[in-house]
């Protein structure tokens, strides 16, 4: 029965001839606390400002190389502008590694407090920055960041989160990264560009100095021999008392102990056609999400409706992509776990391969001096149309589905292999884009991510299992048959 402070008590009544033995009451079990998820949101959330700031650092670029082009505050060449752009990603994939070995050994508290060490000081140096040198410097610090973000917060969230909210903390980082986005597109266009690095600066001070009040991971306390701290981890976290986290602190010690007598090697990978099969579908999911093009959207965003001479101010589109993009990745928490996995990145991929081959179509028309006028809101329907698919699909799923895949003992180094993949395919794409488009013209650059759209449908119709519903045992064992 329940308790008038909310605690269930769970009675064990023992009775002779029809009556209760009131001797018998020292039997009866201690209250069962029912604690509260409150802490494990307000972790999460804090945690994913660095999701929040890695996306005002993929966004960035949007607004400002506009600004830097017609005030001439910062002088820059074509190729300057290309590597400023892509270098972040090209750091992004070295970030994980690194991240992963720092996480391990002193705990993912530190290594997020690190991060936003790492985060403020490219801000202050970008800010900074007079020339191209100073922000290849900042740019590349930043990648590293975003790097240790994408590794370490889905970690640190999936262990402190309770199972019944697993799901819901996960998707916070999508959320709270086009956040980010929505942030410098919605102030960029309209202040200076010192006063847009301070802006950035102010939102990863405020990671800092609010991740200095969050505790560590519970498992990761327990796995450096601190078994009090964890304990009190777990008490904030759950909203119980001591006695009250006793039994999952055992449970994690039990998992402590037997992750302690395995070790994992790169060649785990590759041992079992499970884990085959699983890195193939990892590294395709991932790689076709950057062959959507969504880098070089994110990152040319202003510029490609400039070049689209259409009748909405460039600032107000952007400003309406990133709105956009935040509400559409609200959404997937709600709906993965009803239409499954398939189901969502199919619709994603068919939606995608259409936006983007009708926004090539605006360009080619543009191309051959056809009169565009009355259709230059297109090229703002088919962006907005291409980010609420992507967001509902391509954009987050991958990470989820991989999640899944991986047995416990190779998913660390499997996570960090797929990151640093999935960023290397970033800075590449990034990179050439603008190369693409000096060379065969905008339209043939977005036909040609349409067509990877179209092909990262196949992969997933052909290749993906549905996840939907099963355990964690129950993938592992389809995937190996």
């Amino acid at each position: 029965m329940d308790s008038p402070n909310g605690q269930r008590r769970i009675s064990l009544d023992f009775q002779d001839n029809g009556l209760v033995d009131s001797k018998m009451e020292k039997f009866e079990t201690e209250y069962e606390e029912q604690g509260s998820v409150k802490r494990q949101y307000i972790a999460a959330t804090v945690a994913n400002l660095a999701a929040m700031v890695a996306g005002c650092c993929m966004g960035w670029t949007s607004p400002t190389l506009p600004y830097l082009e017609s005030t001439k505050y910062i002088i820059l060449t074509k190729g300057e502008e290309g590597w400023i752009s892509s270098i972040l990603a090209l750091s992004a994939a070295i970030g994980p590694f690194p991240a992963g070995m720092t996480a391990n050994r002193y705990g993912h508290k530190k290594a997020l407090l690190g991060t936003a060490a790492i985060y403020i000081l490219s801000w202050i140096l970008l800010t900074a920055a007079k020339g191209a040198g100073l922000m290849y410097v900042a740019r590349f610090l930043f990648g590293l960041s975003i790097g240790a973000t994408f590794t370490v917060v889905p970690m640190y969230v999936g262990e402190i989160a309770e199972d019944k909210v697993r799901g819901a903390l996960g998707s916070f980082t999508q959320l709270l990264c086009t956040l980010g986005f929505m942030y410098v597109y919605s102030i960029g266009p309209y202040v200076s560009y010192i006063s847009l690095g301070v802006a950035c600066t102010a939102v990863s001070v405020l990671f800092l100095v609010t991740m200095l009040f969050i505790p560590d991971s519970p498992y990761q306390l327990v796995k450096r021999g601190d078994r009090e701290g964890a304990r009190k981890a777990l008490q904030w976290l759950r909203s119980k008392s001591s006695s009250g986290v006793n039994k999952e602190l055992n449970e994690l010690q039990v998992a402590v102990d037997e992750q302690a007598s395995q070790k994992t090697s790169l060649r785990d990978l590759v041992a079992t056609r499970g884990n085959v099969k699983a890195l193939i579908l990892s590294l395709g999911l991932v790689g076709w999400q950057q062959f959507s093009g969504i880098n070089a959207v994110l990152f040319f965003s202003q510029a490609i409706f400039k070049m689209s001479g259409g009748t909405l101010d460039p600032s107000i589109a952007t400003i309406l992509i990133g709105v956009v993009m935040f509400l559409a990745s609200g959404c997937t928490p709600l709906l993965v776990d009803r239409t499954g996995r398939r189901f969502l990145l199919l619709t994603s991929a068919v939606g995608m391969t259409l936006s983007q081959g009708v926004l090539g179509l605006f360009f080619f028309l543009r191309h051959i001096d056809v009169d565009t006028t009355n259709i230059g809101l297109l090229p703002v329907g088919s962006l907005i149309v291409y980010i609420i698919v992507y967001s509902i699909g391509f954009g987050p799923l991958p990470w989820a589905v991989m999640g899944e895949l991986f047995s416990p003992k190779v998913k660390s180094t499997a996570s960090s292999l797929t990151a640093s993949f999935c960023w290397v395919l970033g800075f590449l794409i990034t990179k050439f884009f603008q190369d693409i488009v000096d060379g065969l013209g905008t339209h043939s650059a977005f036909w040609m991510f349409s067509v990877c759209c179209g092909l990262a449908g196949m992969f997933v119709f052909f290749l993906l299992p549905e996840t939907k519903g099963k355990s964690l045992q129950e993938i592992q064992l389809l995937l190996e048959k």
